[in-house]
């Protein structure tokens, strides 16, 4: 519903939200990329809600703004601000020097209010805020050197075959970026510093195999061509893009969650679904219960020390 003051009205459960300036362009379009405005956003997160909102609700969120759309500047923002309504969840975390208040997604109302501040994508913690120090999600993010996919598929299947050795359910996505994500449940009884040591060794196991494709190198200059296995996001007060979030690239794609037998297809790439059709995508249900399954990490850790010897 449209109001005389432009804005317009959407229903989300038992609230409604208002939507500023719906026709503002967010993503211009140009070359192979369709355009979409803040009300296409807003549609797309009401769309998407229900298979988005169980990886969101309990987590603290960054959110990554664009006011003026993809082109302008770009707004990191961790702390939830005063005039957001009372009804949006907040929790309040330490950092270092104070304390920080984070905004957290439990329903579809908080979604589109985010979508309505121009929050195009959501970065949300590995762990929820009842047990905020002992993660229950590990990522590994296969980052290339540059836009080449063949490079992510390969590592994909090479880490996916040590998961496996190891004995640990895993789940992939695409970023909607350059490379892909695969994701670990856990029980959540180790903290962040026992989760992190566990994945610096995974990748520095499956590096150590392939050291002319792969490396755990954080500066960029020590990588050459070499797919970076990056880590870095399994720490505390770190994050990672949401399932189902939206990138704030041409053509709006989205990090969607695919089952594994989706490397096989040659369409495949970071990009391949955006706002238009990652709904259709979510339907299928990629994930099915596997996030349910998770593991403490002390099995797979004898077997990881036995593969290395």
């Amino acid at each position: 519903m449209s109001g005389a003051d432009g804005t317009r009205t959407v229903r989300a459960g038992r609230r409604t939200v208002k939507v500023h300036r719906p026709d503002k362009v967010l993503f211009p379009g140009g070359g192979d990329a369709k355009e979409y405005t803040k009300a296409d956003l807003v549609d797309y997160y009401r769309a998407v809600a229900p298979f988005m909102l169980p990886h969101l609700r309990g987590r603290p969120l960054m959110l990554e703004r664009h006011p003026d759309g993809i082109d302008g500047p770009t707004f990191m923002q961790k702390n939830t601000p005063d005039h957001y309504p009372e009804w949006i969840e907040r929790v309040e975390l330490a950092k270092e020097g104070g304390t920080v208040r984070h905004t957290v997604c439990g329903d579809t109302a908080t979604l589109l209010y985010l979508a309505d501040q121009a929050s195009i994508t959501l970065h949300r913690w590995l762990s929820r805020s009842d047990r905020i120090d002992h993660p229950d999600r590990l990522v590994f993010d296969l980052d290339p050197s540059g836009d080449d996919f063949e490079a992510v598929r390969e590592a994909a299947r090479l880490l996916g075959e040590l998961l496996d050795e190891l004995e640990l359910p895993s789940a992939l996505m695409t970023t909607g970026s350059r490379g892909l994500h695969v994701i670990v449940p856990l029980g959540g009884r180790h903290d962040f510093d026992e989760v992190r040591a566990f994945v610096r060794d995974v990748a520095d196991t499956l590096a150590a195999a392939h050291p002319d494709r792969l490396t755990t190198a954080a500066r960029k200059k020590e990588r050459g061509d070499r797919l970076y296995l990056d880590i870095q996001r399994n720490a505390y007060a770190q994050t990672a893009v949401a399932p189902y979030t939206v990138r704030p690239r041409p053509g709006a794609p989205v990090a969607t969650p695919i089952t594994w037998d989706r490397l096989d297809d040659p369409e495949l790439h970071a990009r391949r679904w955006t706002v238009a059709d990652a709904v259709e995508q979510a339907r299928t249900n990629p994930w099915s219960g596997l996030l349910s399954r998770g593991r403490a990490l002390g099995p797979a850790r004898r077997r990881l020390n036995a593969l290395r010897g």
